[in-house]
């Protein structure tokens, strides 16, 4: 039987480092109780909103891009919420609601008890997906 990934801090999966959809896969069953089937359903969105996209899981957190080498959605998985980081959030419209450090990084946070809006996750993966990704 294989052994289950550990949990960092936060409760965010360590899974090896890796491209394509078997390590998305792997970090989605490892997350721990809602986050699991919240992050497969945002995970579909992806793909449904952005055709062609490239998976790959590097840092413990899953990544979402269009052009080799570069991604436009991040997601990381803590206590209370998943946030789904977009890298050039700044220029989505309406902008995603939450801040950070980073003037174009803009994250929303997925929660158990808060039902998320699952059109307006999917304009935004369509915007971003348009846009330049970062190189990471």
């Amino acid at each position: 039987m294989a052994e289950a990934p550990t949990l960092l801090s936060g409760g965010n999966p360590q899974v090896p480092k890796g491209f394509g959809d078997a390590p998305v896969k792997a970090w989605i069953a490892a997350v721990p109780g809602w986050k699991s089937a919240a992050m497969a359903r945002l995970d579909a969105l992806v793909v449904a909103s952005a055709p062609g996209v490239r998976k790959a899981v590097k840092w413990n957190s899953p990544l979402y891009g269009i052009d080799e080498g570069t991604w436009f959605l991040g997601v990381h998985a803590f206590d209370r919420y998943l946030k789904v980081s977009f890298f050039n959030g700044a220029a989505l419209e309406p902008m995603p609601p939450e801040t950070s450090k980073q003037k174009t990084v803009r994250y929303f946070h997925i929660r158990e008890d808060e039902p998320m809006d699952e059109a307006q996750m999917a304009d935004w993966i369509r915007q971003a997906a348009a846009l330049p990704g970062e190189k990471m």
